[in-house]
C-alpha cells in the first residue's frame, strides 16, 4: 500500500469527516500525500543531525569512568542504538502509512482519551531533555563569551540554585532562539537539520584531526585497559556493568522510538524511513562518541588534564575567528537536535490534551516553560546519575509504552487502522469513556518491576525485606518493561477486545 492509499483506504472524505471532531486540529491531522517530502536522505540527515551533538560526544565518558575501555564503550553505544532502531522503524510504519503523529497513533491502543497518559509521560521526559539541551547550548555561549569578556567568568562564580546569573542569562537567550524556531514551524526544522548534519560532523572531524596532530596520536585513554580485565580493580564485573549501561544507551533514544511517527508521517515511502534511519542512527552515534573519546584522550597529552566537554576544549583556542565560528556551529547543532528531538513530540503531545485549544506552537511554549522549571543543569551535574538514574529510569516507563504500541499495531490490528475512528470519541478506539483499561494494566505491569530498583537508586528506600533480584530488574528496565507490557497487552486484548 502506498503512502497515500493509507488515507484513502479508510474513507474518501476522511479529512472532512474528522475536521469537526474535538479530537482534531491541523497539527494532529493526517498528513496528505502532497505534503510528504521527506526522502531517505532527509531521515539520514535527521539522525546524523540529532546524533552528532554534545551529549553524544560526552556519552562514552560515563562508561569509561565506570571502568570500560574505549572500544567497549563505543561498542556498547553502537549496540544500544542498533537495538532501539528496531522499535524505531516499527513504530514509524504507522506514521508513514497513515500520516498520523504519535499521540493519534496512541489512541488505537490506549483509547482516544487514554492516549493522554503515554502522551504526557513522553512529553515530560522531552521537557527534561529540552531543558538539558538548552542548558548545554546556553553554557556553550557563556563559556565562549567568557573568553572575550573575563569579567563574566568572575561573575559566574556566584551561583543560586546551582546556576550563576550570567549562565542563566545565556540559557534564557538560547531558550528564546529555540522558541523562535518553534514559532516558524516544522518545515524550518527540516531545513535546520539539513544544515546542521554536515556542519557538526565536519567540526567533529576537524577536532579529531587537530587532536591527532597535536598529541602525536590519540593519547592514553585509547591505550587504557578495561577495569574489568583480569588483574584490574573490577575484574570479573563486566556484565554487571554492561547491561545497565546498555539499557541506558537504549534509553538515550527510547524517547524517539515512541514519537518517530511525528517525523515518519512526512516520509514519501516506507523504504525512505527504514533505510534512512538505519543509515543515520547507529553508525553516527558510534562515530561521534568515538570522536569524543579520542579528542578527550588527546587533551590529556596536550593540556595535561582530561577534558570531556568539547566546549571547554574549544575555549582553549585563542583565535577569535575560530571561537566565533565554533560558537555558532555548536549553537546551530544543539538547536537542531533540541527542536527535532525534544520539541516536536511534546508540542504534539500537549496538543493531544486539548486539540482545539493547544496548537503545535503553544505546545512548544509549554515544553519550554516546563524545561526551565525542571532546572536541567542539575540533571546533568552528575555523569553517573545522568545514565543510571535519568536515562534508565525513564526507559522503564517508555519501554512498556513502545511494547504496547507495537503489539497493538502489528499483532492485534495487523497494521490496519481506521483513521476516522482515531478522531472519533464514539468510534472503535473509544473503548469505555475513551480509555483502554487493557493498555493501562499492561503499562503498569511493564513499569512496576523496575520500581523497587529505582527507589533504591535514588535513595528513597534501602529495599529491606524485598528479594534482591527485584532491584536487579531495574538495570534491564527497558527490556523488562517492553517485553512484559507487550505480552500482557496481547493476552488481555485477545480476552477483552473492547476494554
Amino acid at each position: 500500500m502506498s503512502t497515500s492509499e493509507g488515507l484513502r483506504a479508510n474513507a474518501p472524505d476522511v479529512e472532512a469527516d474528522i475536521a469537526t471532531s474535538h479530537l482534531y486540529n491541523e497539527d494532529l491531522a493526517p498528513v496528505p500525500a502532497d505534503r510528504r517530502k521527506w526522502g531517505m536522505l532527509s531521515f539520514a540527515a535527521l539522525w546524523i543531525s540529532m546524533s552528532a551533538c554534545i551529549p553524544t560526544y560526552m556519552l562514552a565518558s560515563s562508561l569509561i569512568g565506570g571502568g570500560m575501555n574505549w572500544w567497549e564503550a563505543v561498542l556498547t553505544i553502537f549496540l544500544g542504538n542498533l537495538i532501539v532502531l528496531v522499535p524505531m522503524v516499527l513504530n514509524a510504519h504507522a506514521g508513514t502509512r497513515y500520516g498520523i503523529p504519535f499521540p493519534v497513533f496512541c489512541r488505537a491502543s490506549f483509547g482516544t482519551t487514554g492516549a493522554n497518559v503515554p502522551a504526557v509521560l513522553r512529553a515530560l521526559v522531552a521537557c527534561g531533555w529540552f531543558g538539558i539541551q538548552t542548558y548545554i547550548g546556553g553554557e556553550a555561549i557563556y563559556k565562549i563569551l567568557a573568553v572575550f569578556f573575563p569579567s563574566l567568568a568572575a561573575a559566574g562564580a556566584t551561583k543560586l540554585l546551582g546556576i550563576s546569573a550570567p549562565e542563566f542569562a545565556c540559557f534564557l537567550f538560547f531558550w528564546g532562539i529555540n522558541m523562535l524556531v518553534i514559532y516558524r514551524g516544522i518545515e524550518s526544522i527540516r531545513l535546520l537539520l539539513n544544515i546542521k548534519a554536515p556542519l557538526l560532523i565536519a567540526l567533529g572531524l576537524l577536532l579529531l584531526g587537530w587532536a591527532w596532530q597535536n598529541a602525536g596520536g590519540f593519547g592514553p585513554i585509547l591505550s587504557q585497559p578495561s577495569a574489568f580485565d583480569a588483574g584490574q580493580p573490577k575484574a570479573g564485573q563486566f556484565w554487571s556493568f554492561f547491561f545497565p549501561a546498555l539499557t541506558g544507551m537504549i534509553g538515550f533514544w527510547a524517547t524517539l522510538s515512541l514519537n518517530i511517527p511525528d517525523f515518519s508521517r512526512y516520509a514519501k515511502t516506507q523504504r525512505d524511513q527504514v533505510v534512512g534511519q538505519a543509515l543515520g542512527l547507529p553508525l553516527t552515534m558510534a562515530l561521534y562518541s568515538f570522536i569524543g573519546v579520542a579528542v578527550t584522550s588527546a587533551t590529556t597529552i596536550i593540556y595535561g588534564q582530561t577534558i570531556w566537554d568539547p566546549v571547554d576544549v574549544l575555549t582553549r583556542f585563542k583565535n577569535p575567528v575560530v571561537l566565533v565560528v565554533a560558537m555558532v556551529a555548536l549553537c546551530i547543532a544543539t538547536l537542531a537536535t533540541n527542536i527535532a528531538a525534544n520539541v516536536v513530540s511534546p508540542a504534539n503531545d500537549f496538543a493531544q490534551l486539548a486539540p482545539r485549544r493547544i496548537s503545535f506552537r503553544l505546545g512548544g511554549l509549554i515544553t519550554g516553560l516546563i524545561g526551565i522549571v525542571m532546572m536541567p543543569w542539575k540533571l546533568v551535574a552528575d555523569p553517573s546519575g545522568y545514565i543510571f538514574t535519568w536515562l534508565i529510569a525513564y526507559s522503564g516507563l517508555l519501554g512498556p509504552i513502545g511494547g504496547i504500541m507495537i503489539a497493538d499495531y502489528f499483532v492485534i490490528r495487523k497494521k490496519e487502522l481506521n483513521i476516522a475512528g482515531l478522531y472519533s470519541a464514539t468510534g472503535g478506539y473509544a473503548y469505555k469513556n475513551g480509555v483502554s483499561r487493557v493498555a493501562l494494566i499492561a503499562l503498569v505491569a511493564g513499569a512496576l518491576p523496575s520500581l523497587p530498583g529505582f527507589l533504591v537508586t535514588v535513595k528513597l528506600t534501602e529495599g529491606a525485606g524485598l528479594p534482591a533480584f527485584l532491584f536487579g530488574l531495574y538495570h534491564y528496565a527497558w527490556f523488562v518493561g517492553f517485553g512484559l507490557a507487550f505480552a500482557v497487552y496481547v493476552i488481555l486484548r485477545k480476552v477483552f477486545p473492547n476494554h
